[in-house]
């Protein structure tokens, strides 16, 4: 039989009960097999004699959760007995399972099979599993929540878009010592009303003891970055779309002393040291009710051709008591400018989405009344989203797009979600500092690496 090796958060999760507990991340974290052990235990001690497991359908259930290595069948040998075409006057495929409360009978059901998750309904119902719940029919979740005394279940990250986090998963909290452990963007759509006993669990590869490096790394390598697959299952991210837009790498990811021509390695040297332009855009929005966020994006534009984003600095409406007009940004904007001219240098040109006539209108008036070195213009967006996406990922494959890491980490963890949607398009949310980085260098594209060559590629028709 194999071990069963528990880090510090298996022991915390085995010793916390909720009424309703989610366990997410990413593939290979052993939150299955942790969550399996705890979940016949409660079993166990419940007083009900009926209890669930759901997954996909029956072949899936029994090859992830009863006949696996480590699954109930080895954990609980000597105590369960497998009843897959059903025995007796019990039908539904079921587990016997022998405790100190007397025989517990689980139903073994497939959310795929309506008519046989129907039949087991009826009774009172004590703990109910889950097993990857984001595929799960809704209408099975919705009536069998409600039947439970408990309810327990496993997910890889996935659409965040899915019924299923707003009406459950989202409305369960982590505990307050591993708040540290998750990735900010996941801790943000935890939203919903909290649930009191409801608690969500985040697993990686580091809470499964029993992965070495290797396997670790070999796993990462059986997905491609930049898909879905590698963001859900890998990253442990949700993410809707069938790729992220852009993949960025680590050789795209500079220091600020690289990025001021200092600590740079001479046998690989990236840049001339000298930058020809430096230019800020804003991308805004005002709403309180999203996450959106106002950006200012500083770039720099160096003789040899390369684009690096500099600074990013990003405000959000929802967040505050009380809500910033047009009125409020553009100081904090000229702040912004002011404080990128000291560290890196002086970017004469602001432009600011064109859309946003009253941004633009009041970074006028406050040249005119207080004065200020800075020019506002209204962001050139006759390139079209598909293209300007085109032209940054080419820059970033041969090197000419380059992220100082220190001073961008919210435009960088939003990379990481801005995805293509599944019929191909580019996802309208995301992209407020992507949108902001793009008019600061759009009026300058053609100063930027392999120009020539890729415009005719991509038919860049917005020159003249």
């Amino acid at each position: 039989m194999s071990k069963l090796i528990l880090s510090e958060k298996n022991k915390t999760f085995l010793s916390v009960k909720g009424t309703c507990e989610f366990l997410e991340g990413t593939t290979a974290s052993g939150k299955t097999t942790i969550s399996i052990f705890k979940w016949m235990c409660l079993v166990s001690n419940n007083k009900k004699k009926f209890h669930i497991i759901a997954g996909a359908d029956k072949g899936t259930t029994e090859k992830n959760i009863i006949n696996s290595e480590l699954g109930i069948l080895e954990q609980f040998k000597g105590l369960t007995k497998y009843n897959g075409n059903g025995t007796g006057n019990v039908s539904i495929p079921h587990i016997e399972y022998h405790t100190n409360n007397g025989i517990k009978i689980i139903y073994i059901v497939g959310y795929d099979d309506k008519k046989r998750w129907t039949k087991v309904l009826g009774g009172q119902i004590g703990c109910v599993f889950i097993d990857e719940v984001n595929i799960a029919d809704m209408e099975f979740v919705r009536e069998i929540s409600h039947r439970c005394d408990y309810l327990m279940a496993t997910l890889n990250p996935d659409d965040p878009n899915l019924p299923i986090y707003k009406e459950y998963i989202n409305k369960s909290r982590p505990l307050k010592k591993y708040v540290k452990d998750y990735p900010k963007e996941l801790l943000k759509e935890l939203n919903e009303q909290h649930i009191k006993g409801w608690l969500h669990w985040y697993f990686t590869f580091k809470d499964n003891k029993s992965l070495s490096i290797e396997e670790i790394e070999k796993k990462k390598n059986m997905l491609s970055p930049g898909t879905k697959m590698y963001k859900n299952k890998i990253l442990g991210l949700r993410g809707k779309a069938t790729g992220l837009v852009f993949d960025i790498k680590r050789k795209n990811l500079i220091s600020i002393k690289q990025s001021l021509f200092e600590d740079w390695e001479e046998k690989n040297p990236k840049i001339k040291r000298n930058y020809i332009i430096y230019s800020i855009g804003c991308d805004t929005s005002y709403s309180s009710k999203t996450h959106d966020k106002l950006t200012f994006n500083l770039i720099g534009i160096t003789e040899d051709r390369k684009c690096i984003l500099l600074k990013s600095k990003g405000f959000n409406n929802k967040d505050r008591n009380i809500p910033f007009a047009p009125s409020d940004v553009i100081p904090k904007l000229v702040e912004f400018a002011e404080d990128c001219k000291n560290d890196w240098g002086f970017a004469l040109n602001i432009f600011i989405d064109s859309a946003d006539s009253g941004t633009i209108a009041e970074a006028k008036k406050y040249k005119r009344t207080v004065g200020c070195i800075y020019n506002f213009i209204g962001a050139w967006k006759k390139t079209p989203n598909l293209t300007r996406v085109q032209l940054q990922q080419s820059w970033l494959k041969t090197d000419d797009f380059l992220i100082v890491e220190e001073t961008n980490k919210e435009y960088l963890e939003e990379t990481d979600r801005y995805s293509f949607t599944e019929d191909g398009k580019l996802e309208d949310g995301n992209d407020h500092y992507i949108q902001g980085c793009q008019y600061a260098w759009l009026p300058y594209k053609e100063k930027i690496g392999n120009w020539n060559i890729i415009k005719e590629l991509i038919k860049v028709k917005d020159v003249e």
